[in-house]
């Protein structure tokens, strides 16, 4: 499929810069993949050959996470041929970014999980440097991934540094994928602005009355961040159909990962922009993750919208994606990392994984993100703790283990907060604090990287007395969800040792746990 597929490809590309000769990139497209082939073996191969070498001491039980080397966006997630399949992206030959591929695994039920081969690696002209972050659907009984193929180029004055399309792949068993002969798919649509770099990117799939739709993140002339909408019969011929939004003011010079998501009767963009400057104690992560609720106007192709609402007030969350369940609900994966994160297990042969899937909910005039109903499946051994009055700093020796699931209800009337520390040796603590009068919330670590504590924060109704937390924790992370989803936290956490504590300490006054449970978690890949 290189000749003329590949010749073909590259002239789709505009804006009146020439890329050099087409017989001079198809050429060293071809010496670079036979010098791949020639040294190293194929990602499957090389798993399975380095797998073992792996360090687990920060591995997780009951989150994706790669085998060997390095994992960032989910993709592709989707209900399909009665499983779901989860992807991500994946360079299996070092803990850290390179060319991407597609890693894969399924689930009859959404926490117990099964690996499969990888999925997609870069190999033709359109994606010689990365198969990048895309979406999937069934059609037909078949399931159709819809990606990025990514290249760089030389960066010259008035030239973009990079040439992204959309490429469609085809699997009959939901296992093997046969790329397209028609890719790309889709190519950035005359008459629509862009920004120098020529971002275009991360297509999420959807139906709707018999039609396919498809969003993917761009950037304006004077970079500021868009998504445009296209639309399909058969998912491999896209005309585009609009600027769906577009940021205004402190929203970002790109938009990435998209995702058009429908829940409870209603609708919402979620996308990651990158760019967004701090406002005071929002926005204090390198990039961030949002949804705006809206409704849709497919004869225009305009997203009515929203401001912009946090999904993940902690440290490590980007890059969510959606997918429906066979009931109906709308679930959500995140990675579970942030790209200014130290990420220290990269020296143990592995690096980055996702959160627990979250269902997304409408509740109090605004989106919220409780844990999935299906994690409740993991449960092992409970240890049950009596209600609890506390008075002063506790500890719970039955709740102190690497990996599980607290789930407890607290009473703060006669208190002015409430903090949950998880401890680890004499310095690693993870601390999740709840000033009543004021109702901020607190996430505070220490910085991998360079040591000093830092805080993340979110905002409750002011003089809430009644908290119901439940917490994941899994070796070396920590999910919150407070109030069933209306606010959630998540973070990366490395202590030095196995042993841990979780320590409950009342803020000036009384707090009552009048429910309070830890649970042992199944291992999802057991």
């Amino acid at each position: 499929m290189l000749g003329k597929a590949g010749r073909n490809t590259l002239r789709f590309f505009r804006q009146g810069y020439r890329i050099g000769s087409i017989d001079e990139i198809n050429e060293t497209y071809e010496v670079n993949m036979m010098s791949k082939e020639q040294d190293q073996l194929t990602p499957d191969a090389f798993i399975a050959a380095n797998e073992s070498k792996v360090n687990k001491r920060w591995y997780p039980r009951f989150h994706i996470a790669p085998r060997v080397g390095w994992c960032n966006d989910p993709n592709g997630f989707a209900y399909a041929g009665g499983q779901y399949h989860f992807f991500y992206q994946y360079y299996p030959y070092e803990p850290k970014w390179g060319p991407m591929h597609w890693a894969h695994a399924t689930s009859k039920d959404l926490v117990h999980w099964q690996r499969q081969p990888v999925a997609l690696f870069p190999d033709h002209p359109y994606d010689a440097d990365g198969c990048f972050s895309g979406s999937g659907i069934e059609k037909d009984g078949k399931l159709y991934l819809l990606y990025t193929g990514h290249v760089d180029l030389l960066k010259k004055p008035g030239q973009p540094d990079r040439i992204e399309t959309q490429a469609i792949a085809v699997s009959t068993d939901g296992i093997h994928f046969e790329k397209s002969a028609k890719n790309p798919v889709m190519t950035l649509p005359e008459g629509v602005s862009t920004g120098e770099d020529h971002h275009f990117r991360d297509p999420k799939v959807w139906q709707h009355d018999g039609r396919y739709y498809a969003v993917v993140g761009a950037q304006t002339a004077d970079e500021m961040g868009q998504v445009l909408v296209f639309e399909s019969e058969n998912l491999e011929d896209w005309k585009f159909k609009h600027v769906m939004a577009k940021a205004h003011g402190n929203q970002g010079f790109m938009w990435e990962c998209p995702n058009f998501a429908e829940f409870d009767g209603h609708e919402a963009l979620i996308l990651s922009p990158q760019g967004v400057k701090p406002e005071g104690r929002r926005y204090l992560n390198l990039q961030q993750s949002v949804s705006m609720l809206g409704k849709m106007d497919y004869e225009s192709g305009i997203f009515y919208h929203d401001a912009f609402h946090i999904l993940d007030h902690g440290f490590d969350f980007y890059a969510p994606q959606v997918t429906q369940t066979p009931d109906g609900r709308c679930v959500m994966i995140g990675w579970l990392a942030m790209w200014e994160s130290a990420m220290p297990e990269q020296a143990d042969g592995w690096s980055c994984q996702m959160t627990v899937p979250r269902e997304l909910h409408y509740r109090k005039d605004r989106l919220v993100t409780p844990p999935a109903k299906e994690l409740a499946e993991l449960r092992k051994a409970a240890h049950v703790v009596p209600e609890t009055v506390l008075t002063d700093e506790t500890s719970f020796d039955d709740w102190s283990f690497e990996t599980g699931e607290i789930c407890a209800d607290f009473d703060l009337t006669e208190a002015e907060g409430l903090a949950i520390h998880f401890t680890a040796g004499f310095d690693d603590t993870v601390s999740f604090m709840v000033e009543k009068a004021s109702g901020i919330v607190t996430l505070s670590r220490k910085s991998a990287a360079t040591g000093r504590r830092e805080e993340r924060y979110a905002q409750l109704p002011a003089g809430e007395n009644h908290l119901s937390l439940r917490v994941y924790e899994d070796r070396s992370s920590l999910e919150f969800f407070l109030n069933d989803g209306d606010i959630v936290m998540s973070t990366r956490f490395y202590p030095k040792t196995e042993e841990r504590v979780v320590v409950l300490e009342p803020q000036e006054g009384t707090v009552r746990m009048t429910d309070g449970v830890f649970y042992e978690l199944d291992d999802i890949f057991a």
